[in-house]
């Protein structure tokens, strides 16, 4: 349905449980490294629990090698705190990627930059950021309901 990109995730928790959020939407979880762990991680393995197996898992050596293997007209939306464009403002459609970046540092500058149009954001008080797989359950299950893919 959905493509999840994580770029060099950190923490093997909150990959474990972005990828139980992709088999419950149906969804690909694509890895970019360098990650931050092993996927043979104890804790990936725990956050993931006995789902893990059944995650339609892809891993790249970087995001240039997931565009490059993707059609031209593949739409990419990239998750960061420096747009005021809403994901809810979007009209998602099945087959979209949405692209996050690592727990501490988000997504690179360059990559912002260069993809501003297709950039969004979860608005929020008081916070600078959230956990990564609490912002990408926000954002996948309203693409999933704007679907209405959901059970």
């Amino acid at each position: 349905m959905f493509n999840v990109v994580l770029i060099e995730p950190e923490i093997p928790p909150n990959t474990g449980n972005v990828g139980r959020l992709c088999l419950a939407t149906r969804s690909t979880l694509h890895l970019v490294k360098p990650l931050g762990f092993s996927l043979n991680d104890r804790q990936l393995k725990r956050a993931g629990l006995d789902y893990w197996g059944d995650v339609d898992l892809r891993i790249w050596d970087s995001f240039a090698e997931i565009q490059r293997a993707q059609g031209a007209n593949t739409r990419y939306y990239f998750l960061t705190t420096k747009t005021k464009r809403a994901y809810y403002d979007v009209k998602f459609q099945s087959g979209d990627f949405l692209v996050f970046g690592r727990e501490t540092k988000g997504l690179p500058e360059s990559l912002l930059a260069a993809n501003s149009a297709n950039c969004i954001t979860i608005p929020m008080h008081g916070a600078r950021s959230l956990n990564l797989a609490t912002a990408v359950a926000i954002v996948l299950f309203e693409a999933a309901r704007q679907q209405a893919d959901l059970p």
